[in-house]
């Protein structure tokens, strides 16, 4: 079990929130994760815009999954109950490592997940960027839904703010 500790204070996270700017930021929030959430699964082209939004380098390799299967497995991913298969079935598919399969259960499960980022993991005084796995997810997971728990906060207010500290202060 891993032990986590945010390095700024709890009052700071909607400041820290505030200040987050990225690309579709507004198109993620507002029309794709409502989108995903009632169809309960990603079509092809969901799958690609969330690949490219987290990450855009493994592109060429999530270009080569059949829409069927990106189907399947994101349904599976999204409408289990079940925290390791809903990580990890997502990694089947080509091109989806550890942050863009949490990403996708970030924006694919309301406010139940958060984002697996080196930028976040810093911000609790985390510095292990390889390899992630279902120990670290779930312990980083679990910290993550107390803390927002704690300090009245969404899921992706508290994404925002861990990502946006790090961006400003690591070095």
């Amino acid at each position: 079990m891993r032990t986590f500790k945010l390095k700024f204070s709890k009052l700071k996270i909607g400041y820290w929130a505030s200040r987050y700017v990225y690309n579709n930021e507004d198109v993620m929030c507002n029309q794709f994760a409502p989108k995903i959430q009632r169809q309960k699964y990603l079509t092809k082209e969901d799958f690609l815009f969330v690949c490219r939004w987290k990450s855009p380098r493994p592109i060429k390799q999530a270009l080569k999954n059949d829409e069927g299967f990106i189907k399947e497995v994101t349904s599976i991913a999204l409408t289990t109950t079940n925290p390791k298969l809903s990580i990890e079935v997502l990694t089947l598919l080509k091109g989806v490592s550890w942050p863009v399969a949490s990403t996708i259960l970030h924006f694919g499960k309301d406010n139940e997940y958060p984002i697996l980022d080196f930028r976040a993991l810093w911000s609790l005084s985390v510095n292990q960027l390889r390899p992630y796995d279902f120990e670290l997810w779930s312990s980083y997971s679990n910290y993550c839904k107390k803390l927002s728990n704690e300090c009245g906060v969404s899921m992706r207010v508290l994404d925002r703010a861990l990502w946006q500290y790090s961006k400003e202060k690591q070095k």
